[in-house]
């Protein structure tokens, strides 16, 4: 009996031990982190005035690490961004930004309006949002993917004047090789009459998804950086009213002096019904627009006509519709 009593396990111990081993686990895993966190908020902090010495101003008011104990991220209570050669300003509000612990390379930012935006051809704008949120899954020599998410986004001018407004909208971006693949959707955009000269415009939505032939070279996505490259369009819609709207397929290339080439394809949506959306915003345009939907009509339900465009000289078919300015 008393052998049989010597080999029970002593649980009580057992469990002691556990706990001890759980409370110097979670002891080294925080310090860790806020090792980590400290860091980060270091390397933010230089990161900041490097990119200061470089002919901008970043501003991040405030930086601290939040998230523990499974995440970890910079948060700012306010920030603004001035680049006086360009004369592009921003400021904005609260930002949050988190990665991971058990998947780094996955990043999330949000930020809050409302914000001021100034640039040389709009001046000041003010947007404010319900939603603004980016994400990255990093990788090298370029982010795997970036995308961009937002709704409800308003745009007015500094004098309080409304311009537009975007119920909802997506960005993407991503390498495929060489190449850079480019997407994006929105919908239920609303313009300002005062954009329009007094006239109702209706309501618009629409996406584009293309690929930049050797775009992960790109300096950056402005107009100009597009010069000396070329690429494809898979799928560019304008959605103008319920069913209306137009459909851009086709290559592209832009020459170093910004002029444009392109062998496009233009499907026409329900001319029909675009008509009778666009003579709504354009009445005195009535009867062109009239005419040209019957042509249209005449052609099939979803005509679709060649576009083609030399050094920015756009022509439909036979008919020469504009000069396009270089990028």
């Amino acid at each position: 009996m008393n052998s049989a009593q010597e080999r029970t396990p002593n649980y009580g111990r057992r469990i002691a031990w556990l706990a001890v081993f759980i409370v110097v686990l979670f002891g080294a895993y925080s310090a860790g982190w806020y090792y980590l966190a400290g860091g980060v908020v270091a390397r933010t902090k230089a990161t900041i005035a490097e990119l200061n010495q470089q002919g901008v101003t970043v501003e991040c008011a405030n930086p601290v690490a939040r998230g523990f104990p499974f995440r970890l991220g910079i948060y700012c209570d306010s920030v603004a961004y001035a680049n006086a050669t360009d004369a592009i300003g921003l400021t904005a509000g609260n930002l949050r930004t988190a990665g991971q612990i058990y998947d780094p390379l996955f990043f999330i930012a949000e930020l809050d309006g409302p914000a001021t935006v100034a640039t040389p051809n709009s001046g000041l704008v003010n947007l404010e949002w319900d939603k603004l949120r980016a994400s990255v899954r990093w990788a090298r020599p370029l982010p795997e993917r970036i995308s961009l998410e937002g709704g409800q986004l308003r745009a007015s001018t500094a004098s309080g004047t409304a311009l537009a407004t975007v119920g909802t909208f997506e960005a993407h971006m991503r390498p495929s090789g060489q190449d850079l693949d480019l997407a994006s959707t929105f919908s239920d955009v609303t313009l300002d009459p005062a954009l329009a000269e007094g006239r109702t415009l209706p309501v618009l939505s629409g996406q584009y998804d293309l690929t930049i032939k050797d775009g992960v070279g790109l300096r950056g996505l402005r107009a100009d950086d597009l010069r000396g490259r070329s690429g494809t369009i898979r799928d560019a819609s304008l959605n103008i009213g319920p069913r209306g709207g137009f459909t851009v397929t086709g290559p592209f290339s832009v020459a170093e002096d910004g002029l444009i080439d392109a062998d496009l394809r233009v499907t026409v949506r329900d001319p029909q019904g675009l008509s009778t959306v666009l003579e709504e915003a354009f009445p005195e345009k009535r009867r062109e627009i009239r005419n040209v939907a019957s042509a249209l009509t005449f052609m099939g339900s979803n005509p679709t006509l060649p576009l083609v465009v030399e050094r920015g000289r756009a022509k439909i078919a036979f008919f020469e519709i504009g000069n396009i300015p270089p990028l």
